[in-house]
């Protein structure tokens, strides 16, 4: 038998009689295509049904929608009230019922706004079991979903029409459209994170149990266990204890001094371990990805690049470099190679590998051949290097993962004895040291030796000077610098003084 469809929900106001809450004013007749935005997605059965089930199996159900649900999920006023009053009294009582929640309600003299015991009452009544839970739960989730895609994309609109009154400066202009265009794609990505809890709204007590939850994991590791991405570094994963989640490391040195090859072997040691390969990626603004490749390849496989270059590599050599290229090859390792990127461009690329391909680790060489999008307007080069190093701060931070960033030095270490760097010598920007929450200086003393005998007993030397480290120590990291594989690797146990 046919039955006549169920009516369409239509919020009106207020209800006298009843007492009952209403968000929305009655929909009126269509009188024209931009109808459809004049209420937003929401859905009272389905707000109720959820509170029905919050009441009716409290212990359960109470805590599966703190888990899953903020107050924002529920539209209607009086529904994300009493939600809110829930959450509250079970996280301070460790139960609730209908009477508690009444009282508690008139006590905080919001009774009346929600429609009154009676109302309220009511909820229980909503639905005859509580199986649906997740059902009605997901509903809710979409419904909030379609109202932050109406909010963000309005607003997207609205800027997009006003970044029209820069027409005038064509340069002004252009600067403006890809400041809009990062933000726009910032303020969209981010609405599936508000769909999964937004971090704002956690309370102090949310982020206490999840250090005293990493405490505990730390202490279940043992004193030898790392908090972050071990680098295969020993004496660097000491000090740093791994490379630790939203933080901006950098890697200074001078020209030659090998701070691609440091950061492409602390790559290969991430995304090819052999227990636990994790997804990095890469952005070389200095050499091509060939050439990145080809200096992968020489270093994992121990040849000599000269040798490779000039084609006079025997046949084990051959076949242990066909090796570790099927190796490579099955990597982890995103490698992006695009030229002269504006921080904003870097900004959208790293969003998307870190979307699509769950990176844990960004490197970037270097930090002064990206480019700002404003850099015609820049006052000075300073401030357009402290513009992308703030900028890459705030990647770091919104990705929640390391980036590291290699980054040139002046000339001052030059004139130096021994060539030993100060943090001061970053090149064009002190906001490079404020942003970054590690600094490391690296050095080889082959390089700054002044005849042949000490060339010769300084060869293979390197030390990272820690010039800056905000969560932990500073010091030195003594490394061994096999020249011909482009390669960074521990020093051996005593091998040299630092």
């Amino acid at each position: 038998m046919d039955t006549a469809p169920a009516p369409e929900y239509q919020p009106s106001a207020p209800d006298s009689e009843q007492g009952s809450f209403r968000a929305f004013p009655k929909k009126q007749k269509n009188t024209g295509p931009d109808d459809v935005f004049t209420s937003l997605p929401v859905s009272e059965t389905a707000e109720r049904a959820v509170l029905s089930c919050m009441l009716k199996s409290q212990r359960d159900k109470i805590s599966d929608a703190q888990e899953t649900l903020t107050p924002e999920f529920f539209y209607i006023p009086a529904h994300r009230k009493i939600y809110e009053t829930l959450s509250s009294l079970f996280d301070e009582f460790g139960k609730v019922d209908l009477i508690t929640l009444t009282e508690e309600l008139d006590r905080k003299k919001i009774l009346e706004e929600v429609g009154g015991r009676a109302d309220v009452a009511a909820l229980l009544d909503d639905v005859p079991t509580t199986a649906f839970f997740d059902h009605y739960a997901s509903i809710l989730k979409d419904k909030f979903i379609l109202r932050k895609i109406i909010d963000t994309c309005t607003n997207c609109v609205q800027d997009a029409y006003g970044t029209q009154g820069n027409k005038k400066d064509d340069d002004k202009a252009g600067a403006s459209v890809t400041e809009l265009l990062d933000t726009i794609e910032k303020n969209v990505l981010a609405i599936r994170d508000a769909a999964n809890k937004e971090r704002g709204n956690q309370t102090i007590h949310d982020y206490v149990m999840k250090v005293i939850d990493s405490i505990a994991e730390m202490h279940g590791k043992g004193s030898d266990g790392l908090t972050g991405i071990s680098s295969g570094l020993r004496d660097l994963d000491k000090i740093t204890n791994g490379l630790q989640r939203s933080e901006m490391m950098v890697i200074a040195a001078r020209p030659s001094m090998g701070k691609t090859s440091l950061v492409m072997n602390i790559l290969e040691n991430i995304t090819m371990h052999p227990e636990n390969p994790q997804p990095a990626a890469f952005f070389s603004l200095e050499m091509s990805a060939e050439q990145i490749v080809q200096r992968l390849l020489c270093s994992r496989a121990r040849i000599d690049m000269q040798k490779l270059r000039s084609g006079f590599l025997s046949k084990p050599q051959l076949r242990q470099l066909m090796s570790v290229a099927d190796t490579i090859s099955k990597a982890p390792l995103l490698i992006d190679d695009t030229p002269a990127l504006t921080i904003m461009e870097l900004r959208a690329k790293a969003r998307r590998l870190h979307d699509e391909h769950g990176v844990k680790v960004i490197a970037i060489d270097y930090l002064q051949l990206c480019k700002s999008p404003g850099a015609g307007r820049q006052e000075s080069r300073q401030v357009e290097i402290a513009e992308i190093s703030s900028g890459i701060k705030a990647l770091a931070k919104e990705l929640d993962i390391p980036i590291i960033v290699l980054a040139q030095l002046n000339r001052a270490p030059d004139a130096r004895g021994g060539g030993k760097p100060k943090l001061s010598d970053l090149r064009e920007s002190g906001a490079i040291e404020q942003d970054a929450d590690f600094v490391g200086l690296l050095v080889r003393e082959e390089y700054y030796a002044e005849d042949e005998d000490e060339r010769q007993s300084s060869a293979g030397r390197a030390v990272l000077h820690v010039a800056k480290q905000r969560n932990g120590p500073t010091g030195e990291v003594p490394m061994t610098f096999r020249k011909e594989m482009m390669r960074f690797e521990n020093a051996a146990e005593g091998e040299f003084e630092i």
